[in-house]
This record gives structure tokens, C-alpha cells and sequence, in this order.
């Protein structure tokens, strides 16, 4: 009740209120534009964030991540092209919907859901983040490291087809974080002179270039069939019989949503999937699935946008992103000095209540943004994408550059873009780097402290309750992760033979 009382007192300030707003606006216009994602949305607006005030700061991106996963569903309802990898699901029933002539029906069921799965999300993240960090002040160095190596253990659930790519994504991200300073010694490490790399190379710098710079240089070589989207489409909610028949199949969105987006690795795709299957096996009208169903519409929709908020839970108590756009807010954290975990709510109560009134705000103003931006969305989508790309590159050069009026900053952006698109073109997965990024400092500082207090006697590491905990799921984590991989390898093999055997027997 604190909590709910506290965060209330921000809805009333006006700085908060205009950052939610402004996030939603954004994210709506980004999330609509295919193949520019939430985390590119976000990014784009990490370098503005730098002399706003850490509460409106965090608000902002928090509230583009929201609008961003709606937005998605414009293209991909209208063009059968997704503006963001969750919206995929909604182009099953939501452009068969066009199809029929119902386009306005489609896009008003995706925002209706959308809010509902927001203002539900909202609330799981009101109701676990507080609980989980409740722990804050039994942490200890040795705590703070095991945290660190659990973080850096979600890798092996987010490195898609190979583990050993992760890995070596995610040693890319861990020496990016040793160049500077010595957390311990104090000497300088990997500067090669340049008195620029003393403080090392900021998180922005790196995300920007990865997920935005990289993607514009994907585009530039890539030939895109433009289709275009009915000009006059009008936003339409469904009636009340309507609403009543999509409860159930929003309902099964939000709680798939909850549990996928306190999982680290799962994100919105999974959930949106999940949701609509699950609305499909137990809809009374599961024939009407994959044929313009507007259950298979409202149960992904709200499934994605729940993941929105409650992906927020292990960023909070933890401080550990599950998904490129929660890595890229912990990017905005880090840039006011803030680092998200277990002493996060004592020490930046302020910026977590900002949070949470500013996330309401953003869930309730989506539905009249939603409103208000869709002609603009239509135009956007269907803009040739070459304008769009030169805009958005003008975008990131000037924020990055207006961070510390810099050209060596533009020139580490640009590198970390080449290195983004070598990525993509090899299939290395962007996320274990960035883990490996902004965990990289927490692991080490905290390890060697841990050392020094115990006179290099690495059973402390074991001595600590909390730090034995955190290193055993860690384990779990990593355990998993290779047992599914091992499986699935064997099935690959046993299906194989089974081809072959079945061929000689032809």
C-alpha cells in the first residue's frame, strides 16, 4: 500500500506525466515500422536521456518499450509484416481480418488488448518486484558476484541454435567492460594511450551501434517488396458481446505473459505464441483460428504487452535484462548512475516509484495515443524505407554525438555497428554481449573484493547462504539449458536415422 501510495504521488507531476506520453508516442511510431524493433526504438532514444532527470529518463524508455509492442501489430495487421518479432502472432487472424474487410476491427482489438495486458502486467510488477528485493540488505560482496555469474548464466538460454556462439558473444561484451580502470589497483587497463578510454567505454555507445547502427547497414543491402496499407482505415473497438468473448483468450495472454516475462530469455515471441495456441485448444470457435479469429488477435496482443511490464521484475530486484529492451533500459539506468538489483529500492526509491506511475500512465494513454497516431502509422508504413533509414541515422549520429560532443564517441558507435552486422550476418546473438557488458564490472569488482576480505579463500563463495543460492540456480540454469540441447540433438539424430532406414527399406 506504501508503494501504491508513494508512486501515486507522481502521477500529479508533470515531468513524469510528459515523459509517458512522449515514450507511448515514440514507441507506437518505432514499433510500427518494420524491422525497427523495440530494443532499436529504445536505443534510439538512449543518447536524449543523458540530461533529462533519472525518473522522467527511465519513464521515457519504459513507456517506448510499452508503445513499441503495440505498434508492432499496425504493419503486421495492415501489411502482414510485423513491426516487432511479437507482433508475428497477431498476422495470423489479424490480416486474414484485413482481408475481410474488417482492418479497423483488428487493430482496435489488438490496442483494446493491449492495454488490458499492460494494465495487468502493471500490477504483477507492483506486486513481485517489492517481495523479491526485500532481501536487498542481506547482500554481500560475495553475494553481489553470484548475482553477477546468474545473470551471465542466462546466456546459455539466450544464445538461439549455439551455445558456443553465445559464449563467445558474450566474451566480446565482457572485454569491452575491462577497458579503463582498475576497479581494484586503480591502474589503467586496455587504453592504449588514449586518455578517452580511461573510463571506459560507456554501455550507449555499444547498444546503439549494435542494435541500431547494425540494423541500417542490414537494410541498406537488403531489397524489400513494398506493400502498401488502406489509407482510410478507422480504428474500431469491439462491441460489448464481442469484449465479453475475448476475456478468456485475454486472460490466457496475460497470465502466459506474467510467467514468460519473469523468465529471463523467454520475451513477448514465446508468450504471443504460447497465448495463441493455448486461446486456439481451448476456444468453443477454434475452427475460426488462422481464418480471422479476433481470439487469435486478443490473446497474443495482451500476452506481449503483459511481457512489456512484468519483464521489468528480474531488471528491478535483480539486475539482470532478460531481453535486448529490457538491457537497453538498464543501459538508461546506467547512464544516471543508478544499477538496477537488490538495493535498487533503497537507495532510488524515488526513481522506482517515478516507474510504476509513469508505466500506468503509459498503459492508460495507450489507448488514446493508439487512436490518435494511427493515420500517422499508415503513412509511415507506407513511406519508402530509404527516407526512413536516412532519418533514423541522422538520429542516432546526433544523439551519440550531443553525449559529449565527440567524435571519438561517433567513432566507437560506428565500430560497434560493423561488429553488430558481422554479428548478424553470422547469427551471434546480441543480448549475451550486452549481459556481458554491464555484468562484466559487477562480477569483477565483486570477486576480487570478496577475495581481499577473505584472504583469497574461495570458500566464501560457498560460506554465504545467499551467494551458494545464487550459484546453485545458476548451475540449474546452465544444467538446463544443456539438457535441452542435448535432447533435442538426439531427437535431430534418431529422426535421421529413421529418414535413412526408411529410404533403404524404399
Amino acid at each position: 500500500m506504501e508503494t501504491l501510495l508513494a508512486s501515486a504521488a507522481y502521477l500529479m507531476e508533470l515531468k513524469i506525466l510528459v515523459a509517458a506520453l512522449a515514450g507511448v508516442a515514440w514507441g507506437i511510431m518505432g514499433g510500427a515500422l518494420p524491422g525497427i524493433s523495440p530494443s532499436i526504438t529504445m536505443a534510439l532514444l538512449l543518447p536524449f536521456t543523458y540530461t533529462m532527470e533519472p525518473g522522467s529518463a527511465i519513464v521515457l524508455l519504459a513507456s517506448t518499450y510499452v508503445g513499441a509492442e503495440y505498434g508492432g501489430s499496425v504493419p503486421a495487421i495492415l501489411i502482414r509484416t510485423p513491426g516487432t518479432n511479437a507482433a508475428a502472432a497477431a498476422v495470423l487472424d489479424g490480416y486474414e481480418m484485413n482481408k475481410q474487410g474488417k482492418p479497423g476491427l483488428a487493430l482496435g482489438i489488438s490496442l483494446y488488448s493491449g492495454v488490458i495486458g499492460s494494465l495487468f502486467g502493471l500490477t504483477m510488477l507492483i506486486l513481485l518486484s517489492g517481495p523479491l528485493a526485500s532481501v536487498a540488505l542481506a547482500f554481500t560482496p560475495p553475494a553481489y558476484f553470484a548475482l553477477g555469474v546468474l545473470g551471465l548464466s542466462v546466456i546459455a538460454t539466450l544464445s538461439g541454435e549455439s551455445l558456443v556462439k553465445g559464449f563467445i558473444s558474450a566474451l566480446l561484451g565482457l572485454m569491452v567492460a575491462t577497458i579503463g580502470t582498475d576497479p581494484v589497483a586503480g591502474s589503467n587497463r586496455f587504453t592504449f594511450g588514449s586518455a578517452d578510454l580511461l573510463s571506459g567505454i560507456a554501455p550507449v555507445m555499444i547498444m546503439v551501434g549494435l542494435f541500431a547502427m547494425s540494423e541500417l547497414l542490414v537494410q541498406a543491402g537488403t531489397k524489400t517488396s513494398e506493400i502498401k496499407a488502406a489509407s482510410r482505415t478507422k480504428l474500431q473497438f469491439p462491441g460489448f458481446k464481442l469484449a465479453r468473448r475475448l476475456v478468456f483468450p485475454q486472460s490466457i495472454g496475460c497470465v502466459i505473459g506474467t510467467f514468460e516475462g519473469v523468465m529471463p530469455g523467454a520475451g513477448g515471441t514465446v508468450a504471443s505464441f504460447m497465448s495463441y495456441n493455448e486461446a486456439r485448444r481451448w476456444s468453443r470457435k477454434s475452427e475460426e483460428f488462422g481464418k480471422g479469429s479476433p481470439e487469435g488477435i486478443a490473446a497474443p496482443e495482451s500476452a506481449n504487452n503483459a511481457v512489456a511490464e512484468t519483464a521489468l521484475v528480474p531488471l528491478l530486484s535483480f539486475g539482470i535484462p532478460g531481453s535486448n529492451s529490457t538491457a537497453i533500459l538498464l543501459g538508461g539506468f546506467l547512464i544516471h548512475g543508478i544499477r538496477p538489483g537488490p538495493m535498487l529500492f533503497e537507495r532510488s526509491a524515488d526513481v522506482v516509484h517515478s516507474l510504476y506511475a509513469g508505466l500506468f500512465t503509459a498503459a492508460v494513454a495507450l489507448l488514446f495515443i493508439g487512436m490518435a497516431l494511427l493515420p500517422l502509422c499508415i503513412w509511415l508504413v507506407n513511406r519508402p524505407r530509404f527516407y526512413l533509414n536516412a532519418f533514423i541515422y541522422a538520429l542516432i549520429l546526433s544523439g551519440i554525438y550531443s553525449i559529449h560532443n565527440s567524435l571519438f564517441d561517433l567513432g566507437i558507435m560506428m565500430a560497434a555497428g560493423v561488429v553488430g552486422y558481422f554479428m548478424r550476418m553470422f547469427r551471434f546473438p546480441f543480448l549475451p554481449a550486452v549481459l556481458g557488458l554491464v555484468l562484466g564490472y559487477l562480477v569483477e569488482s565483486n570477486f576480487r573484493r570478496s577475495l581481499v576480505l577473505s584472504g583469497d579463500d574461495l570458500l566464501i563463495f560457498i560460506d554465504d547462504r545467499i551467494s551458494l543460492g545464487l550459484l546453485s540456480l545458476a548451475f540449474i540454469f546452465v544444467a538446463g539449458s544443456l539438457g535441452r540441447r542435448f535432447y533435442k540433438f538426439i531427437r535431430k539424430q534418431n529422426k535421421a536415422e529413421n529418414h535413412t532406414s526408411a529410404e533403404e527399406k524404399a
